[in-house]
């Protein structure tokens, strides 16, 4: 069974709406902290799940975005879940179209952070071998070195050390495999772009002003693809904006939720 980080019993509103809230690469749902405590104050329900092999969840070789998907479904099934909104981050927002495709109809809506729908061009699959073969060899302080530059705005590295500090824990407390088996998941994911034109739930793309990773021109590429779907960027924040600037994202996020009117 996944581990992850709940609000407070989760099974107290079995049967009614729950966020699931789907983590980035390589770090782990503790980055989600900061949103589980905004909807656990909005008396909303949220699961965080760590993907296979992070943080106690069960090891895996060779897995996909949609067999993850199903352990999600089968963990909500257990949790008495019905309706979700799943949020995913940049890794997250992979796994949610994946959950979206395999499940259209428990999907209340989706919210889809610093992310992209299109698979790897092949300038970017070499970049992800070569990063896996790094990490095998020399662990998880390459990913901390290759990863931690991109993740938030210039100004956050001198301004927050401290954030900086956790987001390299997270990675740091993985291991090599996982790491190296996330990446692996990435690559083989599915191109999403054809997907977009069908997906008829509510949608918000969010996405860090700042982001260098997937850029806002990347987020507008996807709203535009979704019919209805809502645009807001998260002014000087970077790919992890949920981290970087909790405040902004949570209203954007308790403001998506009420709109459905299903929590």
């Amino acid at each position: 069974m996944l581990t992850c980080r709940t609000t407070k019993n989760p099974q107290s509103r079995r049967g009614l709406h729950t966020v699931v809230l789907l983590h980035a690469f390589p770090l782990s749902a503790a980055m989600w902290d900061a949103q589980l405590m905004a909807l656990e104050e909005a008396g909303i329900a949220a699961i965080a799940p760590n993907a296979y092999g992070i943080e106690g969840s069960p090891e895996k070789t060779d897995w996909t975005f949609e067999e993850y998907a199903r352990d999600i479904s089968a963990m909500l099934d257990e949790a008495g879940c019905g309706k979700v909104t799943v949020a995913g981050l940049s890794m997250g927002g992979y796994q949610a179209f994946a959950f979206y495709r395999l499940y259209p109809e428990r999907t209340a809506s989706l919210v889809l952070c610093d992310t992209r729908a299109e698979a790897d061009a092949p300038e970017a699959a070499r970049q992800r071998q070569e990063f896996i073969e790094a990490v095998e060899t020399k662990g998880p302080g390459e990913a901390v070195k290759r990863m931690m530059p991109n993740y938030f705005s210039p100004a956050t590295y001198t301004a927050d050390p401290s954030l900086v500090e956790r987001a390299a824990a997270m990675i740091t407390r993985q291991s090599p495999a996982a790491i190296t088996s996330a990446m692996k998941a990435i690559m083989k994911r599915a191109d999403s772009t054809a997907l977009l034109s069908g997906i008829t739930c509510p949608v918000l793309v969010l996405n860090g002003s700042e982001d260098r990773l997937t850029t806002p021109e990347t987020a507008r590429s996807i709203a535009e693809g979704i019919a209805g779907s809502r645009l807001e960027m998260i002014a000087d924040a970077g790919h992890l904006a949920n981290m970087e600037k909790p405040e902004a994202f949570n209203r954007a996020l308790l403001e998506h939720i009420g709109r459905l009117g299903t929590h």
